[in-house]
């Protein structure tokens, strides 16, 4: 069995920050062997793509969070996280974290994120 768990989200105030996580619950798979994702939806619109961090530690970001986000992983506790900071109402959105194990596509489940202005 192979799980993708995030948390971390919540409702912060415009300018704030937060900290998602992303665990892998995964045998025979070590989160640092892998590309993760974050993807975001907001009500209405289309999952957009956030951020991803590689085996080898290269990250890339959209345009809209560059700056502002950060992801790094902590394979010996084979989480990844995704740093938010000076949030903006145009955040809110559900966060998910994505990777492929061998022939898993694995999505989580979602960490809701609301940004008030």
């Amino acid at each position: 069995q192979v799980r993708l768990v995030e948390s971390g989200g919540g409702l912060v105030q415009a300018g704030g920050s937060l900290r998602l996580s992303c665990v892998a619950q995964v045998v025979g798979f070590g989160i640092g062997t892998v590309t993760v994702r974050w993807y975001r939806q907001a009500p209405a619109k289309e999952r957009e793509f956030v951020a991803s961090i590689d085996r080898r530690g290269n990250s890339v970001y959209a345009d809209s969070v560059k700056g502002r986000f950060t992801v790094s992983r902590d394979n010996a506790e084979n989480t990844v996280y995704l740093q938010m900071s000076t949030l903006k109402p145009d955040d809110t959105a559900a966060y998910y974290c994505n990777a492929v194990f061998g022939l898993n596509d694995v999505w989580g489940q979602g960490t809701q994120v609301t940004i008030s202005s």
